[in-house]
C-alpha cells in the first residue's frame, strides 16, 4: 500500500491556491472599476480571495500543480502570475484612457482647461468633460456586465496558460505598445465633432472680426465656445453609448490576444 505525504499534498495546494490568488489579485491593480482607488484596498483583497476560493477547485481539478523547489523559483512564479492579471487589467485600463485623453482635448478647444477636478478613481485631477465621460463608460462598463468579462477572462487565461507556463513573447511588448500608442487616435476620433465645431466657429468668429472690427471678439468667444461645445457635446451622448459598445468588444479581443501571446 502506497504511502501518502500529506506534507507534500498540502504544500502543493497551498502553493497552488497562492499562484491562482496572486493571478487573480492582478486585475485589482489597474483595470477598470476593480482598480480604483475608491474602493476600499480591504475590499479588494477581499474579493479577490473569494474568487480563488471559487475558481481553485476547478482549476486544480483540471491541472496538476507543483511547487518550485526554492523559494527564488517560487518568487519567480509568483511575478509571473502577477503579471498574467497585471495584463488583463491594463489592456481593459488602457481601453478607457482614451476617453480621458479625448476629455483633455475637448476641455482645451471648449474652454475648460483651465478648471480641472479631483478625480477619486485615480487620485488626480482630471479635466472636467473628460471625468463626466469616463464616469459615464465606467457606469455603462457595469450595466453591460463588462466587469463580469474581465472576471471571466482571468478564469479563461488558467486553461490557456497554466500555472507556472507563461511564455515571454517578444511580440508581446510590441503589440502593448500598439494598444498604448491606439489610445491617442482613439482620443482624437471622440473628440473630432466637438473640435471640428469649435474650429468652424473660431472661423466664423474670424470673419465676423473682420468685418466688424468695433465687436470684442474675445468678449464673444468665450462663452461662444462654451455654448457650442456644450451643445455639441449633448448630441453625441446617444452616439457615445454605441461607441463604448464597440470600444468594448475591441477591449475584449484585446484581452483574448494578450492571453494568446504569453500562451504560444
Amino acid at each position: 500500500m502506497t504511502e501518502i505525504d500529506f506534507y507534500d499534498v498540502l504544500q502543493g495546494q497551498v502553493a497552488a491556491f497562492l499562484l491562482v490568488l496572486t493571478r487573480m489579485s492582478g486585475i485589482f491593480f489597474i483595470s477598470p472599476f476593480f482598480g480604483s482607488m475608491n474602493v476600499p484596498i480591504q475590499l479588494r483583497a477581499g474579493a479577490a480571495v473569494a474568487m480563488t476560493i471559487l475558481i481553485f477547485p476547478v482549476i486544480v481539478s483540471e491541472q496538476v500543480v507543483t511547487a518550485p523547489e526554492t523559494i527564488l523559483m517560487f518568487t519567480g512564479t509568483i511575478a509571473q502570475e502577477l503579471f498574467v492579471g497585471w495584463l488583463i487589467g491594463f489592456v481593459a485600463f488602457v481601453a478607457l484612457s482614451a476617453i480621458n485623453m479625448s476629455g483633455k482635448i475637448m476641455d482645451m478647444q471648449v474652454g475648460f482647461s483651465v478648471a480641472n477636478v479631483m478625480d477619486p478613481t485615480s487620485g488626480q485631477q482630471a479635466p472636467l468633460i473628460g471625468s463626466f465621460l469616463y464616469n459615464l463608460s465606467v457606469i455603462y462598463f457595469l450595466v453591460v456586465n463588462g466587469h463580469h468579462m474581465i472576471i471571466a477572462a482571468v478564469v479563461e487565461s488558467f486553461r490557456r496558460v497554466p500555472l507556472d507556463s507563461v511564455v515571454w513573447n517578444p511580440a508581446l511588448a510590441n503589440y502593448v505598445g500598439d494598444i498604448t500608442a491606439a489610445v491617442f487616435l482613439t482620443g482624437m476620433k471622440i473628440a473630432m465633432p466637438v473640435t471640428f465645431a469649435i474650429l468652424i466657429t473660431n472661423v466664423g468668429m474670424g470673419i465676423l472680426a473682420r468685418t466688424m472690427p468695433q465687436m470684442n471678439i474675445f468678449v464673444v468667444g468665450i462663452p461662444m465656445h462654451l455654448m457650442i461645445g456644450i451643445f455639441m457635446l449633448a448630441m453625441l451622448l446617444p452616439f457615445y453609448v454605441l461607441f463604448l459598445d464597440v470600444m468594448f468588444n475591441e477591449m475584449y479581443s484585446n484581452i483574448s490576444t494578450a492571453i494568446r501571446l504569453i500562451s504560444e
